[in-house]
């Protein structure tokens, strides 16, 4: 009995793992200049799979991520990383995540994370037209990579 308890054991292990390793760690980047121009996260769109993670980095100092009011699916919890500080944020809910930096949204510092479906597409298009000055173009640009 003993070495079929332990056997169930083993096989439980074996068959969860692979659900374990699969979840991935994105990088993206805050910069002052990228290659969408002056203050800008790279990749400031990124397609995840449910249970990952995404890491927001600081190259630069002066630049947080947090997210924007609105712009994430019903349930979710809002995030919001210090100045100059790495953050690690675990997307679960499927759904469009819109994020930014705050001093630096008005000057375009936007980014978008779709996590499986974009189930509140509609909301989060229409927060974006709210967004301040650059940031409400770039959103908009990041919204028609969503597939």
């Amino acid at each position: 009995m003993k070495k079929l308890a332990w056997s169930a054991l083993v096989f439980a292990g074996l068959v969860m793992a692979p659900a374990a390793a699969q979840a991935k760690d994105w990088q993206v980047r805050m910069l002052n200049k990228g290659s969408t121009g002056m203050m800008a996260f790279e990749p400031a769109y990124v397609a995840v799979k449910p249970g990952d993670t995404v890491t927001f980095v600081p190259v630069d100092p002066g630049h947080n991520a947090e997210s924007v009011p609105g712009m994430f699916p019903a349930g979710a919890a809002p995030f919001k990383g210090n100045f100059g500080q790495k953050i690690t944020v675990k997307f679960v809910k499927p759904g469009l995540y819109g994020y930014k930096c705050m001093p630096h949204a008005g000057l375009g510092m936007v980014g978008l994370v779709q996590v499986g479906a974009a189930v509140n597409r509609a909301q989060v298009q229409a927060e974006a037209a709210r967004l301040p000055g650059l940031g409400k173009k770039r959103m908009t640009d990041l919204l028609a990579q969503v597939r």
